[in-house]
């Protein structure tokens, strides 16, 4: 026989039991006999036989896996937070499937349905901005879910993360204390991003609070990578008069834009100030260390998997958390080389 092909009716027939009592084992072990579990897992040793998830959620409302849907895993930006989420899941015994999306919301809705198929008990996505379509599929479906790197206190939806466009706000309340009035942005896309516009908003509404002749000169927008940041660069210090200052999305566009702007002769910070946004281990690999602000990856991530599993478990969660961000200076922030008259 295949072991490729095993079937649950082949691994009944070797261990000698029914198939209804291979599904009760194996999706509520402790109502099988010692005994019986031990022939039941021999056999699934032997014949190679791996459970169908599918089956496995109609025989039983419980199943041991919760899914993450996360817009990339190409760098680091979500790496702490799936890897505090995972590590309380394991304490509780359950596996975590991840998907990404490359924060297309079409394929998001894929890979929430492929992640149920496959027996998803619950589910974390990413930011409270996606299509009325997805949400209504999540519903429909009776689905337990998390929202992770958003906080909306008056959500009705479970929302475990920390205010983006307050975090923004005060990174650039920071910049124009060191002096800086022409300031540029390089923006994640903001399309079916909701963080990304949120820090956006940030940005503008801190450089209109402050007047005095501050400007945001421009906005570029870019994908999540380092390329995408030196390209960004280029057009974002192409106006004229110079910015002093670019505030990134986050970490991995400021380091794409560091690279650039050393190419094209420029000191950091003498020429130009780069701020970026996460603190990721790239914000202190680079030379000087990026000033950029501190996500609580971590605690997000153990707290988004706290309130899911409460959920699953039928328990109520408590209140929305809101966290806290924390802005770091490093060497990649100074007051303009010469003073612009605009204080």
């Amino acid at each position: 026989m295949s072991t490729a092909k095993a079937t649950l009716k082949d691994v009944a027939e070797r261990a000698g039991v029914s198939s209804a009592t291979i599904s009760r084992a194996l999706n509520d072990p402790d109502k099988v006999a010692a005994d019986t579990r031990a022939k039941i897992n021999a056999a699934i040793l032997e014949l190679g036989y791996t459970p169908n998830f599918g089956a496995r959620v109609l025989a039983s409302n419980r199943t041991g896996t919760v899914g993450a849907v996360i817009p990339t895993l190409s760098n680091a930006i979500f790496a702490s937070g799936v890897q505090a989420f995972q590590e309380v899941l394991d304490e509780n015994g359950i596996t975590l499937l991840i998907a990404t999306t490359d924060f297309d919301p079409e394929k998001e809705l894929y890979q929430v349905r492929q992640l149920l198929a496959h027996g998803a008990a619950g589910l974390l996505l990413v930011g409270a901005d996606r299509p009325w379509t997805t949400l209504d599929f999540i519903e429909k479906h009776g689905v337990p879910h998390v929202l992770g790197w958003c906080a909306h206190a008056d959500s009705d939806q479970t929302c475990v993360g920390f205010d983006n466009a307050a975090a923004a706000y005060d990174a650039t309340q920071r910049v124009l204390m060191q002096g800086h009035r022409r300031i540029a942005m390089i923006s994640g896309e903001c399309a079916s991003n909701d963080r990304a516009q949120a820090r956006l908003d940030g940005v503008r509404r801190a450089i209109s609070d402050h007047g005095r002749g501050a400007a945001l000169l421009s906005v570029t927008e870019a994908k999540y990578l380092l390329q995408m940041g030196a390209e960004a660069f280029v057009t974002a210090y192409s106006t004229r008069p110079h910015p002093t200052a670019i505030i990134c999305g986050n970490d991995v566009l400021a380091a794409g834009a560091m690279i650039q702007a050393r190419e094209m002769g420029l000191d950091i910070p003498g020429d130009i100030s780069i701020v970026g946004f996460d603190d990721i281990g790239l914000a202190r690999a680079v030379h000087p260390g990026l000033t950029t602000v501190r996500v609580p990856q971590s605690e997000m991530g153990r707290q988004a998997a706290e309130q899911l599993l409460a959920k699953i478990s039928g328990e109520t969660p408590p209140p929305n958390p809101e966290l806290q961000t924390e802005f770091i200076m490093r060497g990649t922030l100074a007051p303009p080389k010469q003073d612009i008259g605009l204080r």
